[in-house]
């Protein structure tokens, strides 16, 4: 191996071409840092996007009925779509890829006072079926969802959100105490952890209680289902179906925006998917032509380095040494220069991105306690350590290949004649 004489060669030659060392250095490092710094954004990006979706099912579809803004066969515009209890049972039967289906009906007062003892908040309480909490990706902390026989029998019980628990019970046990909602009391039977912050505020009802309290009769205000694995064009093949059957019963016109809102969330997922890929695509040539350029500035470095040294060489070469221990010599000071630089470049590179989601976390839980909604479009910006290790021994491989021919070619040239060279 080497020893402490060469160890202080290296290091004397890095301390007298202190401008070289720095240039060589900096095209590593700032090759490195860019090409973490960038990756880095792209993956944190794409995992903000698909934490926001994670909060629902990515199959899963909603239909709101809205007005009609085109008279239609003799028909005036203007007319109230409204969804009934058939329309579950009609598309449970008439669609098989259907998976889970719920309706919702929404009580008439939006956020809605809910208390327990002297605690109280304003929450969003929401009625539904048993399938929404698939749709919603709701985890069971305690005891259970709505099931069936709680709409069959109209029972007037809640399912709280985490959120909703820990403030209004403050760390007792909620299952089988009562809260009541705008005057009318309701028992608790289960208490959910969903992703989202935001609907984690959520009091969930049976709908048919919801029905029968508040004069709803047969009304649905939404309905939200999921369906089966398939295509995009397939997806959008059923949404043309479902359409359809809607336009048909409640006669209106299918191209009518204004009467029927779809939100599709695996069209929007695909969607939004592939414009991260584009993104991801774009950051990738960023990145390369950015190791291009770090590789181009350390291999013109390295070849004036090795003209500059010429007459060195030819003095080494004079005082007995071999063109192995010269050529030895360039190649290990590259190599150090190099892996220093590129090691600092992935540190600061990652550094800075811990910052920056530091940053992105302690705005979200403030917009979050100013607003009340969670979700960010930034999301732990990781970095496949392997890629940046195989960068930065790109671009120490490259210097010394910049390095060993122009040094091999001078290590063959007569010391008489390398200490002549300017």
């Amino acid at each position: 191996m080497f020893d402490s004489n060469i160890w202080q060669e290296i290091a004397s030659t890095i301390k007298q071409n202190k401008l070289r060392t720095f240039l060589t250095s900096f095209s590593v490092f700032w090759g490195i840092f860019m090409l973490i710094l960038l990756l880095g954004a792209g993956n944190g990006l794409s995992n903000g996007m698909k934490e926001n979706f994670s909060d629902d099912a990515t199959n899963s579809i909603f239909f709101n009925s809205g007005t009609t803004s085109k008279a239609y066969k003799g028909l005036k515009p203007g007319r109230r779509i409204r969804f009934e209890n058939e329309d579950i049972d009609n598309i449970k039967k008439n669609f098989p890829e259907v998976d889970d289906i719920s309706g919702r009906f929404f009580l008439p007062w939006g956020e809605t006072n809910v208390s327990y003892g002297n605690e109280y908040g304003s929450y969003q309480v929401l009625s539904c079926m048993p399938d929404y909490q698939k749709i919603e990706n709701a985890v069971m902390m305690e005891g259970r969802f709505i099931n069936d026989v709680d709409l069959k029998m109209t029972r007037k019980y809640a399912v709280i959100g985490e959120e909703v628990a820990n403030k209004l019970f403050n760390g007792d046990e909620p299952l089988g105490k009562f809260i009541k909602i705008n005057s009318v009391m309701f028992r608790v039977v289960g208490v959910y952890h969903d992703k989202s912050d935001w609907d984690n505020k959520r009091v969930y009802v049976p709908m048919t209680t919801a029905q029968k309290l508040f004069n709803g009769a047969n009304r649905v205000h939404n309905i939200a289902l999921t369906v089966d694995d398939m295509s995009v064009k397939q997806n959008k093949e059923l949404e043309s179906r479902f359409l359809k059957y809607f336009a048909k019963k409640y006669q209106f016109d299918p191209e009518d925006k204004k009467a029927l809102y779809i939100n599709n969330r695996l069209e929007n997922y695909t969607r939004v998917q592939s414009v991260f890929l584009g993104i991801k695509a774009f950051v990738w040539i960023i990145g390369v032509f950015t190791i291009i350029a770090g590789v181009v500035g350390v291999s013109n470095i390295m070849l004036i380095t090795v003209k500059e040294r010429t007459k060195e060489i030819g003095i080494r070469k004079a005082l007995g040494a071999t063109p192995g221990s010269i050529i030895s010599l360039i190649i290990l000071e590259a190599v150090i220069i190099t892996g220093i630089a590129g090691y600092l470049g992935m540190v600061c590179g990652i550094g800075l991105l811990e910052l920056l989601n530091m940053a992105m976390e302690k705005g979200a839980e403030a917009a979050q306690s100013q607003q009340g909604q969670g979700g960010m479009p930034f999301s732990n910006p990781t970095v496949n350590l392997t890629i940046a290790g195989i960068s930065t021994l790109v671009l120490i491989i490259s210097g010394v290949i910049a390095g060993y021919f122009p040094a091999r070619k001078a290590t063959k040239i007569k010391p008489i004649e390398a200490l002549r060279d300017e």
